[in-house]
């Protein structure tokens, strides 16, 4: 499989002012939801999201790769001489993880749910 890049997510403490920052200087629209995914106002590009998770990490910049497998994937990664960060956690669309590479760059990796 081919692992492409197909999420991006920006974290922060303030949801309201980071969304009114992307908003005023791209002209994005964010969602008010918890997990704010936004409209650049274009197909191109990957689809993206502001998440305040309340709690650390607060500013964060993440993509995520998409795998048929997310916890093969971290068992390569910490073969690597990666770390996992964040183990396979399922939700409704998906599963994600996040991972350290050897420089500590945090990654997500991503696997969608069948049908979504």
């Amino acid at each position: 499989m081919a692992h492409p890049v197909v999420h991006f997510e920006i974290g922060c403490k303030d949801k309201q002012a980071t969304s009114e920052f992307y908003q005023s200087v791209f002209g994005w629209v964010i969602d008010a939801g918890p997990m704010g995914g936004i409209d650049t106002g274009t197909s191109a590009g990957i689809a993206g999201h502001i998440a305040a998770l309340g709690h650390e990490p607060h500013q964060f910049t993440h993509f995520y790769i998409e795998t048929d497998d997310v916890a093969a994937s971290l068992k390569s990664v910490e073969a690597a001489g990666g770390k996992t960060i964040v183990p396979p956690v399922p939700i409704p669309t998906g599963t994600f993880a996040w991972f350290a590479d050897v420089e500590g760059n945090i990654v997500g990796l991503w696997k969608p749910a069948p049908g979504a």
